[in-house]
């Protein structure tokens, strides 16, 4: 039997998130998805949207993935693949090079990333339109209109 790693924060859930884990599963027979917790984020410097317990449920929910595992620091990576007797190490191609020093313990493949989607791009335009972010923007609309009032420019 083939087993299969791969690791991510999974945060709004879209279809590169779906489509990476499926391509995952394809390398193996069993699909282990080590789905970050919100400490270990919060020590990169992320902050989910969704908390880690609803992110993890969403990803086991999943046909394609087998068993689902708290990542909760980097250097678990290695223990992990003892543990889990895994066979291959995946991750997607924006993180290339970055583990290759797994090779050693088993084969290490970067998959090529869904084109066209990105969580950071979806994150970043769900915090335009937080409410802060619109009472920004109502106050620079109100001001824009000040000033256009004072230059009679309509």
């Amino acid at each position: 039997m083939t087993t299969v790693v791969t690791y991510g924060t999974f945060d709004l859930f879209h279809i590169g998130h779906l489509k990476l884990l499926e391509r995952a599963k394809q390398l193996g027979d069993k699909l282990i998805v080590g789905v970050s917790t919100d400490e270990f984020n919060a020590l990169k410097g992320k902050r989910s949207f969704i908390p880690y317990a609803q992110r993890s449920e969403i990803v086991a929910a999943l046909k394609c993935v087998d068993m689902v595992i708290p990542e909760t620091n980097w250097e678990q990576k290695i223990e992990d693949i003892e543990k889990y007797n895994i066979n291959v190490f995946c991750m997607g191609n924006d993180w290339k090079d970055k583990f290759d020093f797994l090779k050693d313990k088993c084969k290490v493949v970067y998959l090529n990333r869904t084109t066209d989607i990105d969580s950071t791009n979806l994150r970043a335009l769900a915090r335009a339109f937080d409410k802060e972010s619109i009472t920004q923007l109502a106050e620079a609309k109100n001001i824009i209109s000040d000033l256009l009032k004072r230059f009679d420019v309509s």
